[in-house]
């Protein structure tokens, strides 16, 4: 197999240690900004979507300023919003290059795109079930935890498992600001120094990682489905 590798992609197999670095780097930077993503990403796309007009937790400056936040930093291409958070990186997690350097614009990047996600999500939830519940007594946080946040449990897979394939690609762009991952590791080889061999190895790891991402998002959104 190694020889039959050598012989296909040799320029690949004679940097598989940088390039298994930077497969390793990609990945931590999509769990460890996916994970704080969902802890506070969730959260924010209730918020979205309760307190706009008519919601269970109605309040309109709440929601205005939410959604103006959320609106905002969508708005941004993330090479520009990696640029304009350098100095926030090294003021809170002391570098503004690397897999740490790079964290904190991802997660501005991913928090309000899985905000709108979510609040997507629940605005998929029957009104008759929310009537049903308010008429049975239950309070608005109670609606949340045992009606939005349950009945929508598919749909809210689907928006994590769109936001994760969306970072996979923030941490590909990434690259071209010195954060390292399979972005920069194409960006140094593949195209600095001509070698389509190693841009092609890393288009196809990064269309594998998204299609695992797509099938295991897909397979828990049918089996959630009621």
């Amino acid at each position: 197999m190694a020889e039959l590798l050598n012989q296909i992609i040799p320029d690949v197999v004679v940097r598989s240690d940088q390039l298994w670095r930077a497969f390793w780097e990609t990945i931590q930077m999509v769990s460890i900004s996916g994970a704080i993503s969902l802890v506070f990403g969730i959260p924010f796309g209730v918020l979205l979507f309760t307190t706009k007009e008519g919601g269970i937790l109605q309040n309109r400056p709440v929601n205005f300023i939410l959604g103006k936040i959320c609106d905002f930093f969508r708005s941004i291409p993330f090479i520009l919003l990696g640029i304009l958070l350098i100095g926030l990186s090294r003021l809170i997690v002391g570098t503004g290059i690397g897999v740490r350097g790079i964290i904190i614009p991802l997660l501005f990047a991913t928090i309000p795109f899985l905000g709108r996600q979510v609040e997507s999500a629940l605005a998929e939830v029957p009104a008759g079930l929310i009537e049903a519940a308010e008429a049975m007594g239950s309070s608005p946080w109670e609606i949340v935890w045992r009606v939005y946040l349950k009945e929508a449990v598919p749909g809210i897979t689907r928006g994590v498992t769109i936001t994760i394939v969306s970072l996979i690609n923030f941490t590909a762009v990434a690259g071209t600001l010195g954060a390292g991952g399979l972005g920069n590791f194409a960006i140094m080889y593949g195209h600095s120094k001509n070698l389509p061999q190693i841009t092609w190895t890393v288009i196809l790891i990064i269309v594998v990682l998204v299609s695992a991402v797509q099938f295991v998002g897909g397979y828990i959104a049918k089996k959630a489905t009621h």
